[in-house]
């Protein structure tokens, strides 16, 4: 009877055994994969010889300035604790004839026992809740037990400095960050308890947090309450990825993060990210914040974020994987559509061989991101109407040191003698009338925009169809005794420059002039085509620059920057009081091609150009585009007549004189619903809409329901018959 007792006394304590073991080895794949991950590092063995070189006999390396912490300064100390961990990969590297060299692992502990000894603490908090613990973090995670016990213990608080009460710890891409570097430095102290709720905390912040600082409900990302577009940023790296990365390393583990989880962010990376990205391959300087000011390469995106997830799930496995195709360039960009993130006031257009964005802000959303210790300190105008166009991915590369930061792609600007001070580029939009109407193929934007920084308005509307888009522009007034430029485009000088003025086609010269009579002007595969003869000025010269000028940031190079730049812009004169412009913008095509179709305008037809209504017919396509600032009506084709009982968008798709195809929106976000009339009897119902239809009139009347709540601003569309 003892034996069975004690038999039975130890079933429960074995079952702890084992469930502590299998705990242990899970933990244990977990950590793997991270240290896996961390050892990928291709390592170059005369970069270590170098900084091997670089030491000095205290531990600290030449050439940073230990004694400047300032936020201007970007904290070089990040190099110290990087250069560690890149000298540790190596140690433990078995390809590398550093493997286990006893005398780089005295240098990496001499460099380790100097940086504990003074503590390098940055003025900027990024620096030392993220910067540090996460080199520290990855130093200890390479090293293992093999680094000295007492400078592993001194450099614990420092480690620690990534916590969840810490103050980047907000919810936002941060929180995700500084939970990772803190659940990697609890598999290396192995405190598998509080490692457990850490991985609960990081799985949690996938989730919309619309209105507030994370993922939107359209797939935009607001890093800050300023509602500031950061989706490529932020919300890119330091969310999306930093959570795709630990769902990857808890993969197959306890701690899996939820399949509804993971699909989420495959949405948000396919409808957010990779559609404010050039066809889901290159950085797309239109979401730029104040990194525009700094020197980029151009290349593709990696395909390791994608790869990770599909550890996980298989859903929407093909568009994933043709993304990873692009981005390796086994593939060439296929995919059309138009998207309008409503809660950020951003539209995307592509085609398969050209994007296009334009990007405004409003009462809703300020305008630009603040210059956060010193770059981005002339990006006063790049939210107000600024439309960027690109074939290829790299026409705007490195541009900025010799960009005129008053002559923006698609803007309306008062022409300063020079820009106000960085202080004064975040704004609050004065007006609510911005958003766009689309069906997810097509669509319009419209922008009633009233500047923040200088007296001066303009209504400006852009219409996107297959091979071309139509911008538009109208009651542009200034108080300002200063010249307003409305620019279509300025751009690196990649080609000739071919203009068709009056009657004559001519290959211009280097320089900058006015032209009048102009019908169009070719460049770079790109055309711009005006309705009616217009006057434009033209410059393709060299501009020169530097990148100290652009930033305040401390160590950046003040050596003159050359680019030969074209520029193609109206000069409206000083203190205008209603003028207007219109062009069409043709991409990829050729002059020769341009000037054969011109005549016709590619069957565009401009409606309606005043301050009550702008409006854009594609007859090949059948669809008509409106934006009424005001209740008003319009004919779009014989016998058919438009009216809209309040200001909104509408877009209609017409076949043999039949509307088949209604999509509104309501840019302002006021109302529940609008109500549309259109000629011809439609006797119809739906989900979200139902008509009254009068046929003594000849005409129907659609009652259509708006989105509501987190959907405000969003388009709503339906087949009429």
């Amino acid at each position: 009877m003892k034996y069975l007792l004690r038999s039975l006394t130890m079933v429960p304590i074995l079952a702890l055994i084992a469930t502590f073991t299998l705990a242990q080895n899970d933990v244990k794949i977990i950590k793997e994969r991270i240290v896996a991950d961390l050892m990928a590092t291709e390592i170059d063995d005369k970069m270590v010889e170098a900084l091997m070189a670089k030491m000095n006999d205290d531990g600290s390396f030449k050439g940073i300035n230990y004694d400047d912490l300032s936020r201007t300064a970007s904290f070089p100390h990040g190099g110290h604790t990087r250069d560690l961990v890149y000298m540790a990969k190596a140690y433990k590297n078995k390809a590398s004839k550093y493997y286990r060299s006893k005398p780089l692992k005295a240098q990496i502990e001499k460099g380790l026992a100097f940086w504990v000894k003074n503590d390098f603490v940055g003025d900027n908090w990024h620096d030392n809740q993220i910067t540090t613990p996460t080199n520290l973090g990855n130093l200890m995670l390479v090293m293992g037990d093999e680094l000295p016990k007492d400078l592993v213990t001194k450099a614990q608080p420092m480690i620690f400095r990534a916590n969840m009460n810490a103050s980047g710890a907000r919810p936002s891409g941060d929180r995700i960050v500084i939970a990772g570097i803190l659940a990697k430095n609890l598999l290396f102290q192995e405190d598998y308890q509080e490692f457990d709720k850490i991985i609960k905390i990081i799985e949690g912040e996938l989730k919309f947090s619309t209105g507030e600082r994370g993922m939107q409900h359209d797939y935009s990302f607001h890093h800050r309450v300023d509602r500031v577009n950061n989706t490529d940023s932020y919300g890119y790296g330091k969310y999306a990825n930093a959570y795709g990365e630990w769902s990857y390393y808890v993969s197959g583990t306890p701690y899996a993060f939820s399949k509804e989880k993971i699909n989420q962010l495959v949405d948000y990376y396919l409808d957010g990210i990779y559609k404010q990205q050039v066809y889901g391959i290159y950085s797309d300087v239109s979401v730029k914040n104040r990194s525009i000011s700094g020197k980029s390469s151009f290349q593709p995106h990696g395909t390791l974020e994608i790869e990770r997830v599909l550890v996980s799930t298989d859903y929407r496995k093909d568009e994933l994987e043709e993304i990873i195709r692009l981005r390796k360039g086994e593939a060439k960009p296929s995919a059309s559509f138009a998207k309008f993130f409503w809660q950020t006031e951003h539209f995307v257009f592509q085609r398969p061989n050209f994007y296009t964005t334009v990007r405004m802000f409003s009462t809703r959303n300020r305008n630009m991101e603040e210059p956060y210790n010193g770059p981005g300190k002339l990006t006063h105008h790049r939210a107000d109407g600024t439309n960027y166009l690109v074939l290829k991915g790299d026409e705007y590369l490195n541009i900025w040191p010799v960009y005129d930061w008053q002559k923006i792609s698609g803007t309306t600007i008062v022409q300063k003698a020079q820009l106000p001070g960085p202080d004064q580029i975040q704004k609050e939009g004065l007006t609510d009338f911005v958003g766009a109407v689309t069906d997810g193929l097509y669509g319009a934007v419209v922008f009633d925009f009233k500047s923040p920084h200088d007296p001066l308005e303009a209504k400006k509307s852009w219409f996107f169809f297959d091979d071309e888009y139509v911008c538009l522009g109208t009651d542009i007034k200034s108080k300002a005794n200063l010249d307003v430029a409305t620019t279509l485009n300025q751009v690196l000088l990649r080609s000739d420059v071919n203009v068709m003025q009056a009657g004559t086609l001519e290959k211009v010269s280097t320089g900058n002039r006015t032209l009048q009579n102009v019908k169009w002007v070719h460049h770079d595969r790109i055309g711009y085509l005006f309705p009616e003869p217009a006057t434009v000025n033209l410059s393709n010269q060299t501009e020169t620059g530097s990148w100290a000028a652009i930033t305040d940031q401390k160590n950046i190079s003040k050596e003159p920057v050359n680019e030969e730049v074209f520029t193609l812009w109206f000069d409206h004169g000083k203190k205008p009081n209603g003028a207007s412009y219109q062009y069409i913008v043709v991409p990829d095509v050729t002059a020769e091609q341009l000037n054969a179709t011109s005549q016709n305008n590619r069957a565009i037809e401009i409606l309606s150009n005043t301050s009550a209504l702008q409006a854009v017919k594609q007859s090949k396509l059948g669809i008509t585009q409106l934006a009424f600032y005001q209740a008003g009506e319009i004919d779009i084709e014989k016998g058919v007549n438009v009216r809209l009982d309040s200001p909104g968008m509408a877009m209609l798709k017409m076949r043999n004189g039949r509307l088949y195809e209604l999509t509104l929106a309501d840019p302002s976000r006021k109302q529940s619903r609008l109500l549309l009339s259109v000629s011809g009897i439609y006797k119809a119902k739906g989900e979200n809409f139902r008509t009254v239809v009068d046929e003594e009139q000849n005409s129907t009347l659609f009652i259509v329901d708006l989105p509501q709540g987190v959907y405000l601003g969003k388009s709503v569309g339906f087949k009429v018959e």
